[in-house]
């Protein structure tokens, strides 16, 4: 229906204003926000929306992770520009916040993700399955400590670490979501 067109014209103008048009808000400090609102919430709610006609807490609670890991990426990809991008007279959250700023961001988000697989499942509005998310813990752990100890292009690996921590936890989480219901 219309609220879907509607929510994906917003995603492609966003996508394009990004780095784009007058306003690019990419490098204003705008870039987190904007994909954790199109990548997390509007991505995740209105799949099921589109998918069962209907919400519920499960589905705006299951966005929340896929957001901020998806954010997590664009953090490190950032955390390793801060300097070019400083130079360049980009303004983003990274260069506004400065290194550790920037890092803690990224603790912040990986912690957010894996906590609300824990409220969900004490808030019994799913299984204790979802906790198999937290299985990639590990990997997690692995990122923050690099995050914090590493620089410049040296951050590439945990860049990519960060991709594949999103779908490890993608693919855990959602199971969790679904074996209660097989």
């Amino acid at each position: 229906g219309w609220p879907i067109l509607w929510i994906g014209v917003a995603s492609i103008l966003a996508a394009i204003a990004y780095t784009g048009g007058p306003f690019p808000f990419g490098y204003y400090g705008l870039g987190d926000f904007f994909v954790f609102m199109f990548f997390g919430p509007a991505a995740v709610i209105v799949t099921y929306f589109a998918h069962v006609q209907s919400l519920s807490p499960a589905a705006v609670l299951a966005s929340l992770p896929m957001g901020f890991l998806i954010t997590a990426i664009l953090v490190i990809n950032k955390l390793r520009d801060i300097d070019s991008d400083r130079k360049a007279g980009k303004l983003t959250l990274a260069v506004r916040l400065n290194t550790s700023g920037t890092r803690l961001e990224f603790l912040l988000l990986l912690m957010a993700a894996y906590l609300i697989s824990l409220l969900m499942w004490l808030l019994e509005i799913t299984s204790g399955w979802v906790m198999l998310s937290w299985l990639s813990l590990p990997l997690a752990i692995s990122l923050i400590r690099a995050a914090w100890h590493v620089t410049g292009s040296q951050l590439n690996e945990t860049l990519a670490g960060t991709g594949r921590l999103t779908l490890v936890y993608a693919i855990l989480f959602s199971l969790g979501l679904i074996i209660p219901v097989l």
